[in-house]
Protein backbone atom coordinates (compact mmCIF):
# COMPACT_ATOMS: atom_id res chain seq x y z
CA UNK A 1 0.00 0.00 0.00
CA UNK A 2 1.16 3.51 -0.84
CA UNK A 3 0.71 6.40 1.57
CA UNK A 4 0.87 10.00 0.33
CA UNK A 5 1.70 12.63 2.95
CA UNK A 6 1.13 16.33 2.31
CA UNK A 7 3.08 19.22 3.77
CA UNK A 8 3.09 23.01 3.66
CA UNK A 9 -0.05 24.95 2.73
CA UNK A 10 -1.23 27.78 4.98
CA UNK A 11 -2.62 31.29 4.73
CA UNK A 12 -1.88 33.75 1.94
CA UNK A 13 -3.42 36.95 0.62
CA UNK A 14 -5.16 37.03 -2.73
CA UNK A 15 -2.66 37.40 -5.53
CA UNK A 16 0.05 35.68 -3.53
CA UNK A 17 1.85 32.38 -3.94
CA UNK A 18 2.07 29.19 -1.96
CA UNK A 19 3.74 25.79 -2.30
CA UNK A 20 2.44 22.34 -1.45
CA UNK A 21 4.52 19.18 -1.26
CA UNK A 22 3.64 15.52 -1.10
CA UNK A 23 5.82 12.50 -0.48
CA UNK A 24 4.72 8.96 -1.19
CA UNK A 25 6.01 5.96 0.71
CA UNK A 26 5.42 2.27 0.30
CA UNK A 27 6.49 -0.55 -1.94
CA UNK A 28 6.86 0.62 -5.52
CA UNK A 29 5.64 4.13 -4.70
CA UNK A 30 8.10 5.68 -7.15
CA UNK A 31 6.10 4.08 -9.98
CA UNK A 32 2.85 5.78 -8.99
CA UNK A 33 1.37 8.70 -10.84
CA UNK A 34 0.59 11.48 -8.39
CA UNK A 35 -1.60 14.52 -8.24
CA UNK A 36 -3.73 16.98 -6.31
CA UNK A 37 -7.46 17.29 -5.70
CA UNK A 38 -9.65 19.70 -3.74
CA UNK A 39 -13.33 19.68 -2.76
CA UNK A 40 -15.77 21.40 -5.10
CA UNK A 41 -19.50 22.13 -5.15
CA UNK A 42 -21.48 19.02 -6.09
CA UNK A 43 -18.28 16.95 -6.08
CA UNK A 44 -16.48 15.19 -3.33
CA UNK A 45 -13.17 16.20 -4.88
CA UNK A 46 -12.19 17.88 -8.12
CA UNK A 47 -9.00 17.26 -10.04
CA UNK A 48 -6.41 20.03 -9.84
CA UNK A 49 -3.17 18.71 -11.36
CA UNK A 50 -1.21 15.49 -11.84
CA UNK A 51 2.17 14.25 -12.97
CA UNK A 52 3.34 11.00 -14.53
CA UNK A 53 5.52 8.89 -12.25
CA UNK A 54 8.52 9.63 -14.50
CA UNK A 55 7.98 13.36 -14.14
CA UNK A 56 7.82 13.74 -17.92
CA UNK A 57 4.13 14.61 -18.33
CA UNK A 58 1.85 16.97 -16.42
CA UNK A 59 -1.87 17.63 -16.52
CA UNK A 60 -3.98 20.51 -15.18
CA UNK A 61 -7.56 21.53 -14.63
CA UNK A 62 -8.53 24.48 -16.82
CA UNK A 63 -9.13 26.62 -13.76
CA UNK A 64 -5.50 26.42 -12.62
CA UNK A 65 -3.36 25.67 -15.68
CA UNK A 66 -2.07 29.23 -16.07
CA UNK A 67 -1.41 29.66 -12.34
CA UNK A 68 -0.26 26.33 -10.88
CA UNK A 69 2.79 24.21 -11.71
CA UNK A 70 3.31 20.61 -10.65
CA UNK A 71 6.74 19.03 -10.58
CA UNK A 72 8.48 15.95 -9.22
CA UNK A 73 11.76 15.29 -7.47
CA UNK A 74 12.32 11.70 -8.53
CA UNK A 75 15.13 10.77 -6.11
CA UNK A 76 12.97 11.98 -3.21
CA UNK A 77 9.73 10.67 -4.73
CA UNK A 78 8.16 13.99 -3.84
CA UNK A 79 5.85 16.19 -5.86
CA UNK A 80 5.42 19.94 -5.48
CA UNK A 81 2.53 22.17 -6.48
CA UNK A 82 3.58 25.77 -6.97
CA UNK A 83 0.48 27.96 -6.78
CA UNK A 84 0.54 31.61 -7.85
CA UNK A 85 -2.01 34.37 -8.42
CA UNK A 86 -4.11 32.71 -5.77
CA UNK A 87 -7.77 33.65 -5.48
CA UNK A 88 -10.16 33.29 -2.54
CA UNK A 89 -11.91 30.60 -4.62
CA UNK A 90 -8.75 28.49 -4.30
CA UNK A 91 -9.34 28.16 -0.57
CA UNK A 92 -9.74 24.46 0.18
CA UNK A 93 -8.20 21.39 1.71
CA UNK A 94 -5.84 20.02 -0.93
CA UNK A 95 -5.47 16.26 -1.10
CA UNK A 96 -2.52 14.44 -2.57
CA UNK A 97 -3.27 11.27 -4.50
CA UNK A 98 -1.25 8.42 -5.93
CA UNK A 99 -2.28 5.79 -8.44
CA UNK A 100 -0.85 3.22 -10.81
CA UNK A 101 -3.51 4.35 -13.27
CA UNK A 102 -4.89 7.74 -14.27
CA UNK A 103 -4.86 9.88 -11.15
CA UNK A 104 -7.43 12.28 -12.61
CA UNK A 105 -10.06 9.53 -12.73
CA UNK A 106 -9.64 8.98 -8.99
CA UNK A 107 -10.93 5.43 -9.32
CA UNK A 108 -8.00 3.73 -7.66
CA UNK A 109 -6.24 6.51 -5.83
CA UNK A 110 -4.48 6.31 -2.53
CA UNK A 111 -5.19 9.53 -0.63
CA UNK A 112 -3.33 11.72 1.79
CA UNK A 113 -5.10 13.36 4.73
CA UNK A 114 -5.07 16.81 3.14
CA UNK A 115 -3.52 20.19 3.83
CA UNK A 116 -5.44 23.45 4.19
CA UNK A 117 -4.89 26.41 1.89
CA UNK A 118 -6.62 29.64 2.85
CA UNK A 119 -6.60 32.65 0.53
CA UNK A 120 -7.80 35.87 2.13
CA UNK A 121 -9.35 38.67 0.11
Amino acid sequence: QVQPVESWGGLVQAGGSLRLSCSASGHGSHMYNMGWFRPAPRKEREFVASIHWSGTATYYADSVKTRFTISKDNPKNTITLEMSSLEPEDTAVYYCAASLGDVAKAASNYWGKGTLVTVSS
